[in-house]
């Protein structure tokens, strides 16, 4: 029977993370749209504030110059009256305290939108989080859990980056500026409002020009710094292997290699900002010195007085304090736009498996598994599954084995819907596993892997993971039928127990015990086991196969295994070579036709016999 059409997902596009450009009005535009997102309306009258806050400052820090100006004007002319000191001095005060409320919004409003800067970062980063573990298991396999990392803090930095450069600094400068020549054009000169404006753009043309030089060193830098984190994690998450085979030396120079990447990036961006910080002073001292020139011919000509002239230079100064970091500005907007990019192009991966628009939860099924002609290969594989079928019924225990790569796990990931059939249909109690929910199918169904990955938490924590709600009557009961229980009570810190990173901290046989606990707890009618004992030794193993077979009591189970003996119980096996069925059969069968599980069945015991006989 042909599969229905379920409208197959499209391949994940990696490219939309990589090949982020970072358009600056793309991402003015997603914060915006992040901002008025429903979970941030409450920040809503805050955001408003902020912004008249910051127009209110913007508009003093033009007033205040002008006040001064008219201060010292006042004194001038009465040649140091007392009379004339004092008009002076009351509107000195006046200008400065126009000048510290210039001064002080900024830090209100500062104070007043921190949280909202946290609360929008906050959103951001659970959506890519909360996206990305929603995203398919090739997905994971292929990226690096640092690098993805780093994705999205950058892309949530960014966004604070972004919001307080744009709004709160570029912003107000042209609000300034504005203001500014329109009041040194007025009040005094026009032509001075033309040097201002002119020194201004001069000024931001060539931080931009050298800030899109040092923004391209900028992007190679966070490339190896992303390289270089990658690699410290990928080094540090596995130091048992780096441990066993000595290869200290080795991984230590292989980060020293990638720190020195990431060093020389960094001295190349710092020494392009030295740079940058020359040409910005130059221009800056050029303008003030022409204005001071024009300005000093005017009071020369009587057409402005001393005061103005101190006006004319507090403005300009105070219009080109916030331009001091304008390079610097220039370069987080740019790179802010490159990460926000990136988390937006994570965020537009589509998973290759994903529910149907009208997938329904799969109810507590009774455990019938059916594969009916299934055909999957793996992405840049030659060698997948063909035509597997097979019909366990509620309670059935059926096993598959075969040599490595004969395609034993793809046929439980399949189950799981980590990968969607080529062709042919994965049915549970007749449901086409593509027509349920993702997260009904795998609630059904308990996996207990060869190794079994815990969180560095307690013993309890990683138990009642499985069912976070569970009593302690529930976990105790779980503990006891995985034949835990009597290890954890005789543990100094009974389950508080902590296990370590990865479960480090238990021996194999333990970490086995705590999956089954684990498993039995969420009480699946499918019981799913993938090599779950080959790792062990042989004593541990009969221990871990007793807890399997109290685990497996009245469910349907479906075993990959590589040692035969723990297969014998089950009421089907099916031998697998190059993903085809080249045999099946109970064991007595399969051992009766003299074929290839009968040939792996006498190697293993021979290597059993040897084994002990060295013993």
């Amino acid at each position: 029977m042909s599969p229905p059409s379920l409208g197959a997902a499209a391949p994940e596009n990696h490219d939309r993370i990589e090949s982020a450009d970072g358009g600056l009005w793309a991402s003015i535009l997603r914060i915006l749209k992040l901002l008025w997102r429903p979970e941030l309306a409450k920040w809503r009258p805050v955001m408003a504030i902020a912004v008249i806050l910051t127009l209110a400052a913007s508009v003093l820090e033009v007033i205040s110059p002008l006040v001064m100006g008219h201060a010292i004007n006042q004194v001038a002319p009465s040649g140091g009256s007392a009379g004339g000191f004092a008009v002076a001095a009351l509107w000195l005060t006046y200008g400065l305290l126009l000048r510290f409320a210039a001064a002080a919004l900024p830090q209100v409003r500062d104070w007043l939108f921190s949280p909202v800067s946290q609360d929008a970062q906050r959103v951001a980063s659970v959506d890519a989080f909360g996206h990305a573990l929603g995203l398919s298991l090739n997905f994971h396999q292929t990226r690096r859990t640092g690098a993805l990392n780093r994705i999205i803090e950058r892309g949530a930095g960014a966004i604070d980056y972004l919001i307080r450069f744009l709004a709160f600094n570029i912003g107000p400068t042209l609000v300034r500026l504005v203001l500014a020549s329109i009041a040194l054009g007025v009040a005094y000169d026009y032509r001075l409002s033309l040097i201002a404006v002119a020194t201004i753009a001069l000024y931001v043309v060539s931080t931009v020009i050298i800030t899109e030089w040092r923004v391209r060193q900028r992007r190679k830098m966070n490339e190896a710094d992303t390289h270089f984190r990658a690699t410290s994690v990928d080094i540090l998450t596995n130091f048992e292997t780096v441990k066993s085979f000595a290869a200290e030396t080795r991984e230590t120079g292989r980060f020293d290699t990638a720190m020195s990447e990431y060093n020389t990036h960094y001295v190349e961006t710092n020494r392009s900002m030295y740079v940058l910080n020359t040409v910005q002073a130059l221009v800056m001292n050029l303008g003030l010195l022409a204005v001071m020139v024009l300005s000093a011919l005017n009071v020369i000509e009587g057409r402005m007085q001393i005061g103005d002239l101190t006006a004319v230079m507090l403005m300009l100064l105070s219009l080109y304090a916030p331009l001091n970091i304008l390079g610097w500005a220039w370069r987080e907007i740019k790179q802010g736009a490159v990460d926000l990019e990136k988390l937006h192009g994570l965020l537009g991966m589509i998973p290759e498996v994903r529910d149907v628009p009208d997938a329904k939860g799969l109810a507590k099924p009774k455990g019938r598994v059916t594969f009916e002609d299934v055909a999957f290969n793996h992405e840049g594989r030659s060698v997948g599954v063909q035509n597997i079928s097979f019909d366990v019924m509620p309670g059935g225990k059926i096993a598959f084995v075969g040599t490595s790569g004969a395609g034993k796990s793809t046929l439980l990931k399949l189950l799981f819907r980590f990968y969607d059939t080529d062709s042919g249909r994965v049915l549970i109690d007749g449901q086409d596993v593509r027509t349920v929910t993702q997260e009904s199918l795998r609630a059904n169904l308990g996996l207990v892997p060869q190794d079994v990955v815990l969180f560095n938490d307690t013993i309890r924590a990683n138990i009642a993971y499985a069912r976070p709600g569970a009593s302690d009557a529930q976990i105790r009961e779980a503990a006891r039928g995985a034949q835990l229980l009597d290890f954890i009570e005789s543990q100094p810190d009974g389950w508080n127990t902590r296990v370590g990173e990865r479960g480090l901290k238990l021996s194999g046989g333990e970490k086995q015990r705590v999956g089954i606990a684990r498993v039995v707890l969420a009480d699946p009618a499918i019981l799913v086991l993938d090599e779950a004992t080959s790792a062990l030794d042989s004593a541990t193993e009969a221990a871990v196969q007793d807890a399997l077979e109290h685990a497996s009591a009245g469910r349907t189970t479906l075993m990959v295994a590589h040692r035969l003996s723990t297969v014998i119980s089950a009421d089907e096996i099916i031998v697998l070579e190059a993903g085809r069925v080249i045999e099946r059969g109970n064991h007595a069968a399969l051992l009766a036709k003299g074929g290839k599980y009968a040939d792996m069945w006498q190697r293993q015991a021979r290597s059993t016999d040897a084994a002990l006989a060295v013993t």
